[in-house]
């Protein structure tokens, strides 16, 4: 029971953070460019 709520809570944490990356993607941001695609030369945009 306890490895299935574990399993559960990092199954959430990874959706979070996919949510997020998906969210700021689409908000023009990138990991790549730590954000600021101007810093970047207009690699960040694929």
């Amino acid at each position: 029971m306890g490895t299935a709520i574990v399993l559960l809570i990092v199954a959430c944490a990874v959706g979070l953070a996919i949510r997020s990356m998906v969210k700021d993607k689409k908000a023009g941001k990138s990991l790549q460019c730590g954000g600021d695609c101007s810093r970047c030369g207009g690699g960040c945009h694929g």
